[in-house]
C-alpha cells in the first residue's frame, strides 16, 4: 500500500469527523448560547437527520438490496433503538459520566446522550464509506468527505446543544461532539483492518438502512419533542426546514 491508498483516505475521515466540533463551537457565542435558540437548533438537527435518512441512506439501501429489504432494516433500526432507549440505564450513565457536574436539566441531558449514541452509530459507517470510496477514487472520497463534513456541523449542534443547556459546560458540549465525530475515523480503521475483504455494496446497504431507522427514531423521540418545549414550536419548525435545506445542499457535492 502506498501513501495515497491509506493515509489520505484516513485523513479525509478525520476531517469529516472533526466538523462536528465546528458545530459545537457555536456555544462560545454569547448570543447563540442563549436557551431561546434551543428549539431552533434541535429542530435544525432533526431536519438534517430526517432528510439524510430518507433522501440519502434509504435510497442507497433500496438501490442495493431492494425496496422490501431496505424498509425491513429501516424498521428494524427503529425497533432496536427503541429497545435500547427503553432498557438503557439513563440515570446510571448520568451519575457515572457527570458525577461531579451540576445538572440543570436531566431530560435534556438524556437527549444529549441518546443523540451522541445515535450519531456514533451513524458516523461509523460513514467513515467506512469515505475510507473505502477513496481507495477506488480519491476525488470521489474527497467529495463524499466534504458533503459529510457539511452535514456533520449541525449534527455537532445536535449533540452539544442539549448537553450544554443541561450542564452549562461548554467543554462537555465540545467533548461529546468530538466523541460522536471521531466515530468516523474509527469506522475507517475497522473498515481497513477487519471488514475490507468482506465489505460490499449489499452489506453497506443493510448498514445504511439500519442507521436510517436509528436516526429517524432519535429525531422523533428525542430531538423534536425537546425542540417544542417552552413554546418554541415556530422556531423548531423553522429549524427543521433549515436543517433539510442544509442537508440538501450538502448532497449537491455528490
Amino acid at each position: 500500500m502506498n501513501f495515497n491508498e491509506i493515509i489520505i483516505p484516513f485523513l479525509l475521515t478525520i476531517l469529516a469527523g472533526l466538523s462536528t466540533v465546528v458545530g459545537s463551537l457555536i456555544f462560545f457565542s454569547h448570543t447563540f448560547s442563549s436557551k431561546k435558540f434551543m428549539g431552533f437548533f434541535l429542530g435544525l438537527s432533526a431536519g438534517v437527520m430526517i432528510y439524510l435518512s430518507f433522501m440519502e441512506l434509504l435510497p442507497y439501501s433500496v438501490k442495493g438490496i431492494g425496496f422490501l429489504n431496505a424498509n425491513i432494516y429501516l424498521f428494524l433500526g427503529i425497533i432496536v433503538m427503541a429497545l435500547f432507549d427503553f432498557f438503557l440505564p439513563h440515570h446510571y450513565l448520568k451519575e457515572k459520566v457527570l458525577s461531579k457536574q451540576k445538572i440543570f436539566d436531566h431530560k435534556l441531558l438524556s437527549t444529549g446522550f441518546m443523540v451522541t449514541l445515535g450519531l456514533i452509530i451513524h458516523n461509523f459507517p460513514e467513515g467506512m464509506a469515505v475510507f473505502l470510496s477513496s481507495f477506488s477514487n480519491i476525488r470521489l472520497g474527497a467529495l463524499l468527505a466534504i458533503a459529510i463534513a457539511i452535514h456533520n456541523i449541525p449534527e455537532g449542534i445536535a449533540v452539544s446543544a442539549p448537553i450544554y443547556h443541561a450542564t452549562l459546560n461548554k467543554g462537555k458540549a465540545i467533548k461529546y461532539a468530538l466523541i460522536s465525530g471521531m466515530a468516523e475515523p474509527v469506522g475507517a480503521i475497522f473498515a481497513y483492518i477487519l471488514f475490507r475483504p468482506y465489505l460490499n455494496k449489499n452489506i453497506i446497504s443493510y448498514i445504511f438502512a439500519l442507521v436510517a431507522g436509528i436516526m429517524v427514531y432519535i429525531s422523533f423521540d428525542e430531538l423534536l419533542p425537546a425542540s417544542f418545549k417552552d413554546d418554541q414550536g415556530h422556531k423548531a419548525i423553522l429549524g427543521v426546514i433549515f436543517g433539510m435545506i442544509i442537508a440538501f445542499c450538502s448532497l449537491l457535492f455528490l
